[in-house]
């Protein structure tokens, strides 16, 4: 359009801003929800093919709080960085482009929202210090959660921005989700600006923030689910998981900070928290692993029911093949290349049946099953519809709880009429040794049982998982974080 220009050489402040690096697909109130926070947007002007775009803003005072602003803090549209300085333009005359009217409908329409929700159209103060025009809360979506995210972690990242009074996580419509409480408005606007976009790991994990329509958080237990940064005095509530010790402080105690992967990891780092390599999709093809099929040694006791079995805690496991001429050898053929990731992480090199077992990638494309007329020994399965798989859906409250194998197991399922010395009994008499027990108070179809080691506990796992209670109930089993 034909905008005045001013004279060449240094741009100096000016009320409409030039921002560049914009994405193709970004809209018009993306690019105008950047200026709203310091004043009023008068004009837009999108340059999609060429990914830039002006924005016009109703003073230069505010566009200059816009600039030192963004100066340290780039913004991110759409997971894309943006840049953002003063234009040559002294003002945006666009009436005359087509399509304009939409552009000033949706301009107004933006406008007009702040104004219905009592904000300062200049949120700005005279200082350049951000009104508190926003909610404390924010609301975050995880996408591509591959890796486990906790509490400590959200802590450790958005604590940069100010401080986190309360963090509650949760699974919702199969999207792992997190409310997050700032202790004033502003920092949870610097935050959302900061970190929308951004993955806590390279190519996943990645945060989707917005403000929420909660005004704070009530907290009533201190757990592995929630937590209240202001209240160490609260209890970890009846039926919740707890955080192990070395992540969890009790009364009077400090919860020390994540200090595993901070946000941008490359891709192959050590997550010192956590101890193990992480691998996303993107990584995996890059470096050659373009499958999802894994190869193992063990010893012959295990069987192809016990390898899905295990397995089948870190993805849905299709296909299990012990190797007829070298049965100490299998494959196993996961869902996706990041499921087999994670198995490798966590089961190569744990002890089974006396073995160090090896867990890493395989050549092979895909698990053959037999031809016609082949003979069946029993050592090749076909599992791609088995009911017993925990990662049927998307966001799967499962990725929340993956853990190493441990001697403590999570029990559920159980009876409702669920007799202790019975539950125990079936462990004890397949040879387990039973060190602690201990039902879920409000929900006495759980429980965690604490065997000898954690050899013991993939043992069980294998051999006790979906065995039959009786009444319709079949025993679920998987590992747990937590000791009794």
């Amino acid at each position: 359009g034909k905008e005045k220009k001013k004279s060449e050489g240094n741009r100096h402040s000016s009320r409409v801003l030039y921002l560049y690096q914009v994405p193709s697909d970004a809209t018009e109130a993306e690019i105008i929800s950047l200026g709203l926070p310091f004043g009023k947007v008068t004009n837009i002007l999108m340059l999609r093919r060429k990914g830039q775009a002006f924005l016009e803003l109703d003073s230069e005072e505010a566009a200059g709080n816009m600039v030192n602003y963004y100066g340290p803090v780039v913004p991110h549209i759409r997971s894309h960085p943006v840049g953002i300085q003063f234009s040559h333009y002294r003002q945006l005359q666009t009436e005359h482009l087509p399509g304009q009217s939409k552009v000033q409908e949706a301009l107004q329409t933006v406008n007009d929202s702040v104004s219905r929700n009592q904000a300062d159209t200049n949120v700005l103060g005279a200082e350049g210090v951000l009104a508190q025009s926003y909610s404390s809360v924010l609301r975050i979506i995880i996408e591509k959660p591959f890796y486990t995210v906790t509490i400590d972690m959200l802590y450790q990242i958005f604590s940069k921005f100010g401080t986190v009074l309360k963090i509650v996580i949760f699974i919702k419509n199969n999207t792992f989700q997190a409310l997050l409480e700032y202790d004033d408005p502003r920092n949870a606007y610097f935050a959302k600006v900061h970190m929308d976009g951004r993955c806590i790991y390279t190519a996943c994990c990645i945060l989707h923030v917005e403000f929420s329509k909660l005004a704070r958080l009530t907290v009533k237990y201190n757990n592995s689910k929630s937590r209240d940064f202001t209240r160490f005095d609260l209890p970890s509530g009846d039926g919740q998981l707890i955080l192990q010790a070395s992540a969890f402080g009790t009364q009077n105690v400090i919860f020390p900070p994540y200090e595993g992967a901070a946000v941008f990891t490359p891709a192959m780092g050590f997550p010192q928290g956590a101890g193990k390599f992480l691998f996303s999709k993107s990584c995996l093809h890059s470096c050659g692993f373009k499958n999802n099929i894994l190869i193992l040694s063990f010893k012959q006791a295990i069987t192809p029911y016990g390898l899905f079995i295990l397995f089948g805690l870190y993805g849905d496991v299709h296909r299990v093949k012990i190797m007829y001429k070298k049965k100490e050898t299998a494959l196993v053929q996961m869902a996706e290349e990041i499921q087999a990731v994670l198995a490798i992480n966590y089961l190569n090199g744990q002890v089974i049946y006396g073995r160090t077992i090896s867990v890493t990638f395989s050549k092979h494309k895909a698990v053959q099953l037999l031809c016609k007329g082949q003979e069946d020994h029993g050592l090749t399965r076909d599992y791609s519809n088995s009911p017993l798989h925990r990662f049927k859906q998307p966001g799967s409250g499962h990725l929340v709880n993956i853990c190493p194998p441990s001697a403590t197991l999570h029990l559920s399922n159980l009876l409702p009429s669920v007799n202790v010395d019975d539950v125990k009994k079936l462990f004890e008499e397949t040879g387990y040794t039973v060190k602690a027990f201990k039902l879920f108070p409000n929900d006495s179809r759980m429980a965690l049982i604490q065997l000898d080691s954690a050899e013991e506990g993939i043992h069980a796992l294998m051999e006790l998982h979906n065995h039959d209670l009786g009444e319709g109930h079949s025993l679920w089993i998987s590992f747990s974080k937590l000791r009794i």
